[in-house]
Protein backbone atom coordinates (compact mmCIF):
# COMPACT_ATOMS: atom_id res chain seq x y z
CA UNK A 1 0.00 0.00 0.00
CA UNK A 2 1.10 3.36 -0.90
CA UNK A 3 1.43 6.28 1.51
CA UNK A 4 0.69 9.65 -0.02
CA UNK A 5 3.13 11.46 -0.42
CA UNK A 6 3.67 14.02 2.51
CA UNK A 7 2.14 11.25 5.41
CA UNK A 8 -1.19 11.04 6.66
CA UNK A 9 -3.30 14.46 6.45
CA UNK A 10 -6.50 15.14 7.39
CA UNK A 11 -7.72 16.13 3.81
CA UNK A 12 -6.17 12.49 2.76
CA UNK A 13 -7.90 10.97 5.30
CA UNK A 14 -11.52 12.55 4.02
CA UNK A 15 -10.90 11.49 0.80
CA UNK A 16 -11.31 7.84 1.86
CA UNK A 17 -14.28 8.24 4.37
CA UNK A 18 -17.95 8.04 3.09
CA UNK A 19 -19.73 10.45 2.32
CA UNK A 20 -22.11 12.10 5.56
CA UNK A 21 -25.35 11.81 3.89
CA UNK A 22 -24.29 8.21 3.49
CA UNK A 23 -23.48 7.38 7.41
CA UNK A 24 -26.36 9.20 8.67
CA UNK A 25 -29.05 6.88 6.05
CA UNK A 26 -26.83 4.03 7.49
CA UNK A 27 -27.12 4.90 11.36
CA UNK A 28 -31.35 5.86 10.59
CA UNK A 29 -32.14 2.23 9.46
CA UNK A 30 -34.36 0.38 11.77
CA UNK A 31 -32.25 -2.27 12.18
CA UNK A 32 -28.88 -0.67 13.38
CA UNK A 33 -31.27 1.31 16.08
CA UNK A 34 -33.06 -1.34 17.11
CA UNK A 35 -29.78 -3.28 17.61
CA UNK A 36 -28.11 0.11 19.83
CA UNK A 37 -31.04 -0.51 22.02
CA UNK A 38 -30.79 -4.31 22.75
CA UNK A 39 -27.16 -3.96 22.99
CA UNK A 40 -27.87 -1.05 25.35
CA UNK A 41 -30.56 -3.18 27.83
CA UNK A 42 -27.97 -6.38 27.92
CA UNK A 43 -25.20 -4.12 29.26
CA UNK A 44 -27.55 -2.34 31.71
CA UNK A 45 -28.84 -5.95 32.89
CA UNK A 46 -25.40 -7.27 33.29
CA UNK A 47 -24.48 -4.92 35.52
CA UNK A 48 -27.09 -4.56 37.72
CA UNK A 49 -26.96 -8.55 38.28
CA UNK A 50 -23.11 -7.96 38.91
CA UNK A 51 -23.89 -5.23 41.55
CA UNK A 52 -26.61 -7.17 43.43
CA UNK A 53 -24.67 -10.54 43.93
CA UNK A 54 -21.74 -8.64 44.76
CA UNK A 55 -23.95 -6.81 47.52
CA UNK A 56 -25.82 -10.24 48.63
CA UNK A 57 -22.52 -11.87 49.25
CA UNK A 58 -21.45 -8.96 51.41
CA UNK A 59 -24.49 -8.93 53.44
CA UNK A 60 -24.16 -12.76 54.05
CA UNK A 61 -20.47 -12.73 55.22
CA UNK A 62 -21.73 -9.76 57.25
CA UNK A 63 -24.34 -12.20 59.15
CA UNK A 64 -22.14 -15.19 59.54
CA UNK A 65 -19.59 -12.61 61.24
CA UNK A 66 -19.27 -13.93 64.85
CA UNK A 67 -22.38 -15.21 66.06
CA UNK A 68 -24.68 -12.95 64.82
CA UNK A 69 -25.28 -9.04 64.55
CA UNK A 70 -28.41 -7.40 65.10
CA UNK A 71 -30.24 -6.70 61.80
CA UNK A 72 -31.15 -2.95 62.87
CA UNK A 73 -27.19 -2.36 62.52
CA UNK A 74 -27.00 -2.86 59.22
CA UNK A 75 -27.59 -0.93 56.32
CA UNK A 76 -28.90 -2.76 53.27
CA UNK A 77 -28.53 -1.45 49.99
CA UNK A 78 -31.51 0.37 48.19
CA UNK A 79 -30.72 -2.03 45.07
CA UNK A 80 -31.28 -5.35 47.52
CA UNK A 81 -34.71 -6.68 46.88
CA UNK A 82 -34.92 -9.93 48.79
CA UNK A 83 -36.85 -8.77 52.17
CA UNK A 84 -36.30 -11.93 54.18
CA UNK A 85 -33.61 -14.12 56.33
CA UNK A 86 -31.00 -15.34 54.81
CA UNK A 87 -32.01 -19.09 55.83
CA UNK A 88 -34.99 -20.42 56.34
CA UNK A 89 -37.03 -20.01 59.71
CA UNK A 90 -36.56 -23.44 61.07
CA UNK A 91 -32.80 -23.57 60.54
CA UNK A 92 -32.76 -19.79 62.36
CA UNK A 93 -31.92 -19.92 66.12
CA UNK A 94 -34.69 -17.83 68.74
CA UNK A 95 -31.53 -14.99 69.16
CA UNK A 96 -31.61 -14.54 65.03
CA UNK A 97 -35.09 -14.79 64.96
CA UNK A 98 -35.54 -12.39 67.30
CA UNK A 99 -33.36 -10.27 65.53
CA UNK A 100 -34.67 -10.64 62.38
CA UNK A 101 -38.30 -9.76 63.66
CA UNK A 102 -37.10 -6.74 65.80
CA UNK A 103 -36.68 -4.65 62.56
CA UNK A 104 -40.34 -5.69 61.15
CA UNK A 105 -42.43 -2.33 61.54
CA UNK A 106 -45.50 -2.24 59.19
CA UNK A 107 -46.01 1.06 58.84
CA UNK A 108 -49.75 2.13 59.91
CA UNK A 109 -50.91 5.81 58.89
CA UNK A 110 -54.04 7.61 60.55
CA UNK A 111 -55.13 10.73 59.54
CA UNK A 112 -56.59 12.60 62.28
CA UNK A 113 -58.14 15.19 60.55
CA UNK A 114 -61.05 12.80 59.53
CA UNK A 115 -63.32 12.42 63.24
CA UNK A 116 -66.02 9.89 63.06
CA UNK A 117 -69.28 12.13 63.27
CA UNK A 118 -72.18 10.68 64.98
CA UNK A 119 -75.60 12.43 64.61
CA UNK A 120 -78.03 10.52 66.17
CA UNK A 121 -79.60 12.27 69.31
CA UNK A 122 -80.23 9.33 70.89
CA UNK A 123 -76.89 9.07 71.69
CA UNK A 124 -74.87 11.30 74.20
CA UNK A 125 -71.08 11.24 75.22
CA UNK A 126 -69.56 12.17 78.84
CA UNK A 127 -65.98 12.15 79.18
CA UNK A 128 -65.12 12.05 82.99
CA UNK A 129 -61.48 12.57 82.24
CA UNK A 130 -61.55 15.55 82.24
CA UNK A 131 -63.77 16.05 85.63
CA UNK A 132 -61.07 16.44 88.60
CA UNK A 133 -61.02 17.90 91.94
CA UNK A 134 -58.15 19.82 93.16
CA UNK A 135 -57.28 23.07 95.26
CA UNK A 136 -57.56 25.43 92.35
CA UNK A 137 -60.92 24.36 92.02
CA UNK A 138 -62.27 27.79 91.49
CA UNK A 139 -59.21 28.92 88.99
CA UNK A 140 -60.41 25.48 87.45
CA UNK A 141 -63.84 26.06 87.71
CA UNK A 142 -65.33 22.70 89.25
CA UNK A 143 -68.68 21.60 89.89
CA UNK A 144 -69.70 21.59 93.68
CA UNK A 145 -72.98 19.32 94.39
CA UNK A 146 -74.63 20.26 97.97
CA UNK A 147 -76.70 17.73 99.23
CA UNK A 148 -79.32 17.34 101.91
CA UNK A 149 -81.38 15.02 103.02
CA UNK A 150 -84.78 16.41 105.01
CA UNK A 151 -87.76 14.59 107.31
CA UNK A 152 -89.74 17.03 109.19
CA UNK A 153 -87.12 19.81 108.79
CA UNK A 154 -89.51 23.21 108.19
CA UNK A 155 -88.30 25.06 111.18
CA UNK A 156 -84.91 24.42 109.94
CA UNK A 157 -85.21 25.26 106.22
CA UNK A 158 -84.85 29.31 106.25
CA UNK A 159 -81.67 29.53 108.40
CA UNK A 160 -80.35 26.74 106.04
CA UNK A 161 -81.12 28.57 103.20
CA UNK A 162 -79.64 32.18 105.15
CA UNK A 163 -76.11 30.22 105.42
CA UNK A 164 -75.83 28.81 102.24
CA UNK A 165 -76.45 32.13 100.57
CA UNK A 166 -73.76 33.23 102.38
CA UNK A 167 -71.03 31.16 100.51
CA UNK A 168 -67.96 32.73 98.76
CA UNK A 169 -67.72 29.91 96.35
CA UNK A 170 -69.56 31.34 92.95
CA UNK A 171 -72.79 30.25 93.01
CA UNK A 172 -72.73 29.59 89.43
CA UNK A 173 -70.52 26.16 90.22
CA UNK A 174 -73.11 25.23 92.45
CA UNK A 175 -75.72 22.82 92.29
CA UNK A 176 -77.88 21.93 95.35
CA UNK A 177 -80.56 19.01 95.84
CA UNK A 178 -82.79 17.49 98.48
CA UNK A 179 -84.73 15.03 99.47
CA UNK A 180 -88.01 14.83 101.65
CA UNK A 181 -89.29 11.68 102.64
CA UNK A 182 -91.15 10.67 105.32
CA UNK A 183 -92.23 14.32 106.50
CA UNK A 184 -95.65 14.68 108.14
CA UNK A 185 -94.83 18.76 108.43
CA UNK A 186 -94.68 21.29 105.89
CA UNK A 187 -91.27 20.65 104.80
CA UNK A 188 -92.14 20.26 101.29
CA UNK A 189 -94.10 23.38 101.17
CA UNK A 190 -91.02 25.34 103.03
CA UNK A 191 -88.32 24.52 101.05
CA UNK A 192 -90.18 25.01 97.33
CA UNK A 193 -90.73 28.63 99.22
CA UNK A 194 -87.59 29.34 100.31
CA UNK A 195 -86.04 28.13 96.86
CA UNK A 196 -88.69 30.03 94.43
CA UNK A 197 -87.01 32.48 96.67
CA UNK A 198 -83.73 31.77 96.39
CA UNK A 199 -83.55 31.00 92.83
CA UNK A 200 -86.07 34.28 91.73
CA UNK A 201 -82.96 36.68 93.06
CA UNK A 202 -81.40 38.93 90.73
CA UNK A 203 -77.78 38.84 92.22
CA UNK A 204 -75.34 36.38 92.60
CA UNK A 205 -76.88 34.44 95.18
CA UNK A 206 -78.95 32.05 92.73
CA UNK A 207 -77.16 28.99 92.14
CA UNK A 208 -76.71 26.81 89.32
CA UNK A 209 -79.39 24.38 89.69
CA UNK A 210 -81.93 23.00 92.31
CA UNK A 211 -83.23 19.77 92.34
CA UNK A 212 -85.98 18.84 95.05
CA UNK A 213 -86.53 14.52 95.18
CA UNK A 214 -89.11 12.74 97.53
CA UNK A 215 -89.02 9.61 98.38
CA UNK A 216 -90.69 7.88 101.42
CA UNK A 217 -88.92 5.34 103.25
CA UNK A 218 -91.91 3.97 105.58
CA UNK A 219 -89.50 5.28 108.44
CA UNK A 220 -91.83 6.03 111.48
CA UNK A 221 -89.38 6.78 114.37
CA UNK A 222 -90.53 10.13 115.37
CA UNK A 223 -88.52 13.37 115.35
CA UNK A 224 -88.46 14.65 119.12
CA UNK A 225 -84.82 14.24 120.61
CA UNK A 226 -86.06 11.37 123.03
CA UNK A 227 -87.32 9.06 119.53
CA UNK A 228 -84.39 10.23 117.33
CA UNK A 229 -81.74 10.00 119.55
CA UNK A 230 -83.06 6.69 121.94
CA UNK A 231 -80.52 4.22 121.73
CA UNK A 232 -82.94 1.42 120.67
CA UNK A 233 -83.74 4.08 117.37
CA UNK A 234 -80.07 4.49 116.06
CA UNK A 235 -79.78 1.03 114.36
CA UNK A 236 -83.02 1.50 112.21
CA UNK A 237 -82.76 4.87 112.09
CA UNK A 238 -79.17 4.74 110.79
CA UNK A 239 -80.15 2.49 108.01
CA UNK A 240 -82.87 4.06 106.77
CA UNK A 241 -80.92 7.53 106.91
CA UNK A 242 -78.47 5.32 104.65
CA UNK A 243 -81.06 4.81 102.21
CA UNK A 244 -82.12 8.43 102.05
CA UNK A 245 -78.31 9.71 100.97
CA UNK A 246 -77.86 6.88 98.69
CA UNK A 247 -81.13 7.75 96.73
CA UNK A 248 -80.46 11.48 96.84
CA UNK A 249 -76.64 10.65 95.67
CA UNK A 250 -78.10 8.44 93.01
CA UNK A 251 -80.04 11.09 91.57
CA UNK A 252 -78.44 14.26 91.68
CA UNK A 253 -75.03 13.35 91.23
CA UNK A 254 -74.10 14.12 87.59
CA UNK A 255 -70.90 13.85 85.66
CA UNK A 256 -70.00 17.60 85.41
CA UNK A 257 -69.74 17.40 89.49
CA UNK A 258 -65.47 17.26 91.03
CA UNK A 259 -67.09 18.08 94.64
CA UNK A 260 -70.28 16.20 96.75
CA UNK A 261 -71.31 18.46 99.73
CA UNK A 262 -73.27 16.51 102.53
CA UNK A 263 -74.90 19.41 104.58
CA UNK A 264 -77.19 18.97 107.33
CA UNK A 265 -80.73 21.36 107.70
CA UNK A 266 -79.92 21.84 111.34
CA UNK A 267 -76.33 23.88 111.18
CA UNK A 268 -76.91 27.33 113.10
CA UNK A 269 -73.29 28.52 112.16
CA UNK A 270 -70.66 27.64 109.69
CA UNK A 271 -67.85 30.00 107.63
CA UNK A 272 -68.87 31.57 104.50
CA UNK A 273 -65.81 29.89 103.17
CA UNK A 274 -66.01 26.47 104.11
CA UNK A 275 -65.92 25.05 101.00
CA UNK A 276 -62.99 27.16 99.44
CA UNK A 277 -61.25 25.66 103.26
CA UNK A 278 -62.15 22.44 102.83
CA UNK A 279 -61.23 21.95 99.24
CA UNK A 280 -58.00 23.45 99.85
CA UNK A 281 -56.91 20.54 102.45
CA UNK A 282 -57.45 18.11 98.70
CA UNK A 283 -58.63 15.00 100.64
CA UNK A 284 -60.79 12.46 99.89
CA UNK A 285 -62.92 13.04 102.44
CA UNK A 286 -62.73 15.85 105.21
CA UNK A 287 -65.07 16.44 108.25
CA UNK A 288 -64.82 19.29 110.94
CA UNK A 289 -65.89 19.32 114.61
CA UNK A 290 -69.47 19.89 115.35
CA UNK A 291 -69.93 21.66 118.26
CA UNK A 292 -73.45 23.48 119.71
CA UNK A 293 -74.25 26.58 121.87
CA UNK A 294 -76.51 26.61 124.63
CA UNK A 295 -77.37 29.49 126.88
CA UNK A 296 -77.78 29.58 130.76
CA UNK A 297 -78.22 31.45 132.89
CA UNK A 298 -77.16 34.23 130.83
CA UNK A 299 -73.74 32.11 129.56
CA UNK A 300 -72.53 30.55 126.41
CA UNK A 301 -71.96 26.87 127.15
CA UNK A 302 -70.42 25.04 123.93
CA UNK A 303 -71.24 21.62 123.77
CA UNK A 304 -69.49 19.02 122.04
CA UNK A 305 -72.64 17.41 119.51
CA UNK A 306 -71.34 14.81 116.97
CA UNK A 307 -69.48 11.44 118.42
CA UNK A 308 -69.72 9.99 115.25
CA UNK A 309 -65.99 10.70 114.04
CA UNK A 310 -64.25 8.56 115.86
CA UNK A 311 -60.78 7.42 115.56
CA UNK A 312 -60.82 3.11 116.10
CA UNK A 313 -59.43 1.49 119.30
CA UNK A 314 -58.36 -2.31 120.04
CA UNK A 315 -61.25 -2.17 122.54
CA UNK A 316 -63.67 -1.37 119.73
CA UNK A 317 -62.37 -3.84 117.72
CA UNK A 318 -62.20 -6.88 119.84
CA UNK A 319 -66.11 -5.60 120.70
CA UNK A 320 -67.09 -5.77 117.34
CA UNK A 321 -65.89 -9.31 116.81
CA UNK A 322 -67.93 -10.98 119.46
CA UNK A 323 -70.77 -9.05 117.90
CA UNK A 324 -73.00 -10.64 114.95
CA UNK A 325 -72.04 -8.97 111.73
CA UNK A 326 -75.66 -7.75 111.65
CA UNK A 327 -75.73 -5.97 114.58
CA UNK A 328 -74.77 -1.76 114.65
CA UNK A 329 -72.76 -0.13 116.33
CA UNK A 330 -74.28 2.86 117.62
CA UNK A 331 -71.62 4.97 118.73
CA UNK A 332 -71.89 7.28 121.69
CA UNK A 333 -73.70 5.23 123.96
CA UNK A 334 -73.21 3.53 127.05
CA UNK A 335 -74.60 -0.10 125.83
CA UNK A 336 -71.72 -0.47 123.59
CA UNK A 337 -68.11 0.65 125.50
CA UNK A 338 -66.10 0.95 122.34
CA UNK A 339 -63.34 3.05 123.63
CA UNK A 340 -63.06 4.92 120.63
CA UNK A 341 -61.45 8.77 120.68
CA UNK A 342 -63.88 11.04 120.02
CA UNK A 343 -62.42 14.03 117.64
CA UNK A 344 -65.50 15.89 119.47
CA UNK A 345 -63.44 15.64 122.34
CA UNK A 346 -60.52 17.16 121.25
CA UNK A 347 -59.82 20.75 119.34
CA UNK A 348 -59.81 23.86 120.68
CA UNK A 349 -61.46 26.69 118.57
CA UNK A 350 -58.57 29.31 119.12
CA UNK A 351 -55.56 26.81 117.25
CA UNK A 352 -54.93 26.63 114.10
CA UNK A 353 -58.57 25.23 112.03
CA UNK A 354 -56.07 23.17 109.52
CA UNK A 355 -54.78 21.18 111.56
CA UNK A 356 -55.51 17.04 110.32
CA UNK A 357 -56.06 13.73 112.36
CA UNK A 358 -56.84 10.43 110.29
CA UNK A 359 -60.30 9.47 111.54
CA UNK A 360 -62.05 6.26 111.04
CA UNK A 361 -65.90 6.90 111.25
CA UNK A 362 -67.44 10.10 110.64
CA UNK A 363 -70.70 11.69 111.65
CA UNK A 364 -72.87 13.47 108.69
CA UNK A 365 -73.75 16.72 109.50
CA UNK A 366 -70.94 18.37 107.07
CA UNK A 367 -68.69 16.49 104.84
CA UNK A 368 -66.53 17.12 101.72
CA UNK A 369 -66.04 14.22 99.38
CA UNK A 370 -64.56 13.96 96.25
CA UNK A 371 -66.89 13.01 93.39
CA UNK A 372 -64.87 10.46 92.21
CA UNK A 373 -64.96 8.60 95.91
CA UNK A 374 -68.94 8.21 94.90
CA UNK A 375 -68.23 7.58 91.39
CA UNK A 376 -66.20 4.34 92.71
CA UNK A 377 -69.25 3.01 94.70
CA UNK A 378 -68.28 4.30 97.79
CA UNK A 379 -72.01 5.04 99.57
CA UNK A 380 -73.68 5.04 102.51
CA UNK A 381 -74.18 1.43 103.24
CA UNK A 382 -77.99 0.70 104.72
CA UNK A 383 -77.06 -2.73 106.48
CA UNK A 384 -74.06 -3.41 108.66
CA UNK A 385 -70.90 -2.64 107.31
CA UNK A 386 -67.71 -3.95 109.85
CA UNK A 387 -70.49 -3.95 112.12
CA UNK A 388 -71.58 -0.44 111.39
CA UNK A 389 -73.99 1.80 108.81
CA UNK A 390 -74.32 5.07 107.38
CA UNK A 391 -71.76 7.39 107.90
CA UNK A 392 -69.77 5.37 109.94
CA UNK A 393 -70.00 2.43 107.82
CA UNK A 394 -69.01 5.41 104.78
CA UNK A 395 -66.04 6.05 106.78
CA UNK A 396 -65.12 2.27 107.07
CA UNK A 397 -65.88 1.69 103.59
CA UNK A 398 -63.39 4.42 102.57
CA UNK A 399 -60.71 3.26 104.39
CA UNK A 400 -61.07 -0.26 103.24
CA UNK A 401 -60.85 1.27 99.73
CA UNK A 402 -57.96 3.38 100.47
CA UNK A 403 -59.56 6.39 100.66
CA UNK A 404 -58.63 9.52 102.91
CA UNK A 405 -60.70 9.85 105.58
CA UNK A 406 -59.46 13.50 107.48
CA UNK A 407 -61.01 15.48 110.49
CA UNK A 408 -59.98 19.12 111.42
CA UNK A 409 -60.49 18.98 115.04
CA UNK A 410 -59.72 22.96 115.47
CA UNK A 411 -62.25 23.91 112.17
CA UNK A 412 -65.68 23.97 114.02
CA UNK A 413 -69.32 23.74 112.83
CA UNK A 414 -71.92 24.91 115.03
CA UNK A 415 -74.96 22.67 114.90
CA UNK A 416 -78.76 23.05 116.38
CA UNK A 417 -78.37 22.73 120.29
CA UNK A 418 -80.19 19.23 121.03
CA UNK A 419 -81.14 19.74 124.49
CA UNK A 420 -80.36 15.81 125.13
CA UNK A 421 -80.39 14.57 128.63
CA UNK A 422 -77.25 13.75 130.27
CA UNK A 423 -75.95 10.03 130.50
CA UNK A 424 -74.42 9.60 127.26
CA UNK A 425 -71.34 10.17 125.51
Amino acid sequence: MLLPKGGITWKSTKAQLPPTRAIWLFITKTRVLLSIAIAGIILLLWRGIRTSASEMQRYSSLLNTSQWLPYADLTIPNSFYCWGPSKPPMDMTLNEQQAWNAHLHTPVIFNHHAPININNTSISHVDLNSIVATRSAIDNEERVLILTPLKDAAPYIPKYFDLIAELTYPHHLIDIAFLVGDSTDDTLAVLATELDRIQKRPDNIPFNSALVVEKDFGQNIKQSVEDRHSFEAQGPRRKAMGRARNYLLSAALKPEHSWVYWRDVDIVESPPRILEDFIGHDRDILVPNIWFHRYENGQDIEGRFDYNSWIESDKGLRLASKLDKDVVLAEGYKQYDTGRTYMARMGNRADDPHEEISLDGIGGVNILVKAEVHRSGINFPCYAFENQAETEGFAKMAKRAGYEVVGLPNYIVWHIDTEEKPGNA
